[in-house]
C-alpha cells in the first residue's frame, strides 16, 4: 500500500457529528445560568432590603449615655399614689474599679459569655453563624447564644427580655448601639460595665456586690472557684445559685467555666481541675457581708404576699424583673395592706400565733386587687406561701351563693320567697345522711331565710332543682372552675382560695359583671414603653340575681338572731355577705371546725377570709371563739375600707319589683310566674331581714302559710358550741386552680384520709 493508500489520520479521529444534537446541551446551559443569577439577584435584592431596614430600625433606637451603661437595672414597684414600694436589688450595691477586678474574672467572662470579645466591633458575625448553626444541629449545649457581651450590656441597660422584644426591630437596635458603644468606650470598660451591672440572683446586681452577698468578700480576695462560679452565674441565676438546697447545677455551671479558661488558654487543665475539686459551698458567708437594704420607707412583711404575686405576673407576661429595669405600677392600695397587716397581726384575736389567714381584697368596679394578706406571724420568709391564693381549703357555706341560689335564681326565676325543704336528705346512692350544725330539720322555709341562717338541706335540694351543669357554667362564668366534676356536695364547699371567693363575690356587688383579679396596672420598660393593663369584665349573671342575691345577703349581717355574720354589722355600712365554716371529717379523731371563711362586699370592695391551720391534722382545730377571728377581722378591715370610701346602698333593677309575703317584703323577677301571684311592695325596708313568722297577713290568697314553728326556730347556739359534723362526706376531691403556682414548700392543707371536711351549716 501505497502512502497515499494510507487514511488521513485527521479523518479516523474525526468525530461523526451527526451523532450529536446540537441544540440541547446549549439548552441546558443556559437555564442553569438563569437560575443562577436569579437566586443571586434574589440574594442581593434581599441583602439589600435587609440592610435598609436595620438601617431603618437603627435610625429609631433609643439614645445610650454613659450613665445608662453604668446604672443598676433595678425595676421599681409602685403603689396606686405612685408611692415606691418595693425596688428589686435593693442590697447596698458595690461597684468595683477597673483594679479592683481581678483578671481571673475578665478572663472567665469572656472565655464563657464571649471568648471572641476582644476581637469584634460589637457585633460578631461569626459568632452569630456559629449560633445558628450550633441551635439548628443541637449543638449548642446552652454555652454561648449570638449576642455578645457589648450587646448584652446594651440589652441590660435600655431593652427588656420580654418576649414581645425578641424582634428583628429590637436585634437590629441592639446590635446598632452596640456598634456605637464600642466606638467610644474600650473593651476593658465595656467589660467592667457589664460586670458591675449584670444580675446575681437574690436581688443582688453586679459581682462586686455578689462577691460581698454569697462570700462575704471583695472580689479581689476570692479564689479561681469562687470567681468562676460568679463568671457563670448570669445566664440563670436562680439555677445557678451556690445557696439553692441543691446545688448540683451550681456546681456543674463552674466546671463549664473552668473548662471555657482552659479552652482560651486563660489557665491550665491542672489549674482547672484543682478548682473543680473545691465544694461549691467552700466559703459561702451566711450573713452577706455588708450588703444591707437601702429602704423605701415600706416593711417588706407588709407587702411580701402582693409583690410575690406581682413577680410571679411579670414573669408570666414575658418579662424578667431582675434584670429588665422595670417600672411596675400596681393596684395596691398601701395604707389599706398596712390596715391589714397590722390587724391580722396585732389587732384581731387568734387562738394563737400558728392560727393563719389569706385574705384577697378586690375592687368590684374593675377587679383590681386593692389588698392581700399571706400570713400573719410569719417570721423572717420572704415570698413565702401565700394562703390568699394558694389555699386549698373547703369554702364552706359561702359557696351556696355561688353553686345554689345564685343559679337558682339566673336559671330558675326564683323568687327570694321560693319555699325550700329542709327535711331529712340522703345523697343518692349512699346511705349517707346530710345534717347540720344542730342535727334538726326546719321544714319548710323560704330561699331567703335558708341562706341567712345558712341551712344544708335547703342549698343542695336547690342544687339538685338547677342541675350540676347549670350549676358548673354559673361559677365557670365567675372565675372559678376544677379538673373533676362538680358534685352535690359542691353545693356547701368549695375549694377555692380567698382571692376566687373576693372575685366572685364581687360580681354580685357591681350587678352581675365578672373582672378576673389582676394586680398590674401598668408596666414601663426601660426604653420609655408603656403598657397599659385594664381587662375587660364580663358579664355572669342578670342585673336581677346579683341584686336579689346580695338583698338576701345583707341578712347575714342585720338579722340578729338568725344572721351568722351578725359580730361584723357595721352600723350606715352598706354591706352583704356570707360565712363558711367547715368541721373536721368524722374518723378523723378531731372535733371541731377546721377552717373558718368570711366573705363580704360593699359596692366599693369585695373582701374574702379565710382562717385555720397549715397542718390541721396535727392541730388542735378551731375552737367556738377560734371560729369568730375571720368575722372580725374582715369587720376590722370593712370598717377601715368603707370609713375612706363610703359605699351606697343598691338600687333595685327595674327587671325587679318588691312584694309582700306574710307581712314582710320579698323580691321577685318581673313578669316570672311568681310576680303576678303578689301584689307590688312600695315600701322602702330594705333591711334584708326574713322574718315570715309575723303574724302579717298575706298579701295574697295563693301564697303559702309559713310554720311558725319552723321559721321562729333561731340559730341562737351558731356562735355558742355548734361543733356537730355532717355525717355526710364529699365525693369531690379536686382544688380548684390557683392563680399562681404553689410553692415548693406548701403545707398540707387538707386531712389525710379520704373522707372530706363537713360543712357545719354556717
Amino acid at each position: 500500500m501505497t502512502s497515499n493508500d494510507q487514511p488521513r489520520r485527521s479523518d479516523r479521529h474525526r468525530p461523526d457529528y451527526d451523532d450529536y444534537d446540537y441544540d440541547d446541551e446549549p439548552r441546558r446551559g443556559g437555564l442553569a445560568k438563569r437560575v443562577l443569577l436569579w437566586a443571586l439577584g434574589i440574594i442581593v435584592l434581599l441583602f439589600v432590603a435587609g440592610t435598609a431596614l436595620f438601617f431603618y430600625y437603627a435610625s429609631s433606637a433609643p439614645r445610650i449615655s454613659r450613665s445608662e451603661l453604668t446604672g443598676q437595672s433595678t425595676t421599681t414597684i409602685y403603689d396606686d399614689q405612685n408611692r415606691i414600694i418595693s425596688r428589686l436589688g435593693a442590697q447596698k450595691r458595690e461597684v468595683a474599679k477597673s483594679d479592683q477586678v481581678p483578671d481571673n474574672l475578665k478572663h472567665a467572662v469572656v472565655a464563657i459569655e464571649d471568648r471572641r470579645f476582644y476581637k469584634h466591633h460589637g457585633v460578631d458575625p461569626i459568632r452569630i453563624v456559629g449560633a445558628a448553626t450550633a441551635n439548628i444541629f443541637g449543638r449548642s449545649a446552652g454555652m454561648q447564644g449570638g449576642s455578645t457581651l457589648t450587646q448584652q450590656l446594651v440589652k441590660l441597660s435600655v431593652f427588656s427580655t420580654a418576649a414581645s422584644d425578641r424582634t428583628f426591630k429590637r436585634k437590629a437596635q441592639e446590635a446598632w448601639l452596640a456598634i456605637n458603644v464600642e466606638r467610644h468606650f474600650s473593651k476593658n470598660q465595656i467589660l467592667d460595665f457589664y460586670i458591675n451591672k449584670v444580675y446575681m440572683g437574690n436581688g443582688v446586681y453586679g459581682m462586686q456586690t455578689a462577691a460581698q452577698y454569697y462570700y462575704g468578700k471583695d472580689l479581689d480576695e476570692l479564689d479561681l472557684p469562687q470567681l468562676a462560679l460568679l463568671a457563670g452565674m448570669p445566664q440563670s441565676p436562680s439555677y445557678y445559685n451556690p445557696l439553692a438546697d441543691n446545688t448540683r447545677y451550681a456546681t456543674q455551671r463552674r466546671n463549664e467555666v473552668l473548662d471555657a479558661m482552659v479552652r482560651s488558654k486563660y489557665i491550665s487543665q491542672s489549674q482547672a481541675n484543682q478548682a473543680a475539686s473545691e465544694s461549691i459551698t467552700d466559703g459561702l458567708d451566711p450573713d452577706h457581708g455588708n450588703t444591707s437594704n437601702n429602704g423605701t420607707g415600706v416593711k417588706e412583711k407588709v407587702i411580701d404576699a402582693y409583690v410575690k404575686q406581682v413577680l410571679a405576673d411579670l414573669e408570666a407576661r414575658g418579662y424578667n424583673p431582675y434584670s429588665d429595669g422595670l417600672k411596675v405600677h400596681t393596684n395596691l392600695d398601701l395604707d389599706a395592706q398596712q390596715h391589714l397587716y397590722d390587724a391580722a397581726n396585732n389587732t384581731v384575736s387568734f387562738q394563737g400565733n400558728n392560727m393563719q389567714t389569706g385574705v384577697a381584697v378586690t375592687d368590684p368596679h374593675n377587679g383590681q386587687i386593692v389588698a392581700m394578706l399571706g400570713g400573719r406571724h410569719t417570721g423572717n420568709v420572704i415570698y413565702g406561701l401565700n394562703r390568699a391564693v394558694q389555699t386549698n381549703r373547703s369554702s364552706g357555706s359561702t359557696a351556696k351563693p355561688l353553686m345554689d341560689y345564685g343559679p337558682a335564681i339566673e336559671y330558675l326565676q326564683w323568687p327570694t320567697f321560693k319555699r325550700v325543704q329542709d327535711t331529712k336528705f340522703v345523697y343518692p346512692g349512699t346511705n349517707k345522711v346530710l345534717r347540720d350544725f344542730d342535727n334538726k330539720y326546719k321544714g319548710s322555709m323560704t330561699m331567703r331565710a335558708a341562706l341567712v341562717q345558712s341551712r344544708n338541706v335547703p342549698a343542695i335540694r336547690t342544687l339538685q332543682e338547677v342541675g350540676i351543669k347549670r350549676a358548673t357554667d354559673f361559677v365557670n362564668g365567675l372565675g372559678i372552675s376544677q379538673k373533676d366534676p362538680y358534685t352535690l356536695q359542691s353545693g356547701i364547699a368549695l375549694y377555692i382560695s380567698p382571692l376566687q371567693v373576693s372575685a366572685a363575690y364581687a360580681a354580685f356587688a357591681n350587678g352581675g359583671t365578672y373582672y378576673k383579679p389582676y394586680y398590674i396596672s401598668s408596666i414601663t420598660t426601660q426604653d420609655g414603653n408603656i403598657k397599659q393593663i385594664n381587662p375587660q369584665g364580663k358579664r355572669a349573671m342578670n342585673r336581677a340575681t346579683a341584686y336579689m342575691i346580695t338583698d338576701m345577703l345583707k341578712g347575714v349581717f342585720n338579722a340578729s338572731d338568725q344572721g351568722s355574720a351578725s359580730a361584723a354589722k357595721l352600723d350606715g355600712v352598706n354591706q352583704a355577705g356570707k360565712t363558711g365554716t367547715t368541721n373536721y371529717p368524722s374518723g378523723s379523731g378531731h372535733s371541731g371546725a377546721m377552717d373558718s371563711w368570711m366573705a363580704g362586699y360593699t359596692k366599693n370592695y369585695s373582701i374574702a377570709v379565710w382562717t385555720g391551720y397549715d397542718h390541721p391534722m396535727q392541730s388542735p382545730g378551731l375552737s367556738d371563739s377560734g371560729t369568730q377571728s375571720a368575722i372580725l377581722l374582715y369587720k376590722d378591715l370593712m370598717s377601715y375600707l368603707d370609713s375612706q370610701n363610703h359605699a351606697s346602698n343598691w338600687a333595685m333593677p327595674d327587671t325587679v319589683e318588691a312584694v309582700r309575703v306574710n307581712g314582710k317584703r320579698q323580691l321577685v323577677i318581673k313578669d316570672s310566674k311568681w310576680a303576678l301571684e303578689y301584689a307590688a311592695d312600695d315600701s322602702d325596708d330594705d333591711s334584708g331581714q326574713d322574718n315570715d313568722h309575723s303574724s302579717s297577713s298575706l298579701s295574697s290568697s295563693s301564697s303559702h302559710s309559713e310554720s311558725s314553728s319552723s321559721e321562729s326556730n333561731s340559730e341562737s347556739g351558731r356562735h355558742n358550741g355548734e361543733s356537730s359534723s355532717s355525717s355526710a362526706s364529699s365525693s369531690s376531691s379536686s382544688a380548684a386552680s390557683s392563680s399562681s403556682a404553689s410553692a415548693a414548700s406548701t403545707p398540707s392543707t387538707a386531712p389525710t384520709n379520704n373522707a372530706q371536711p363537713a360543712n357545719n351549716g354556717q
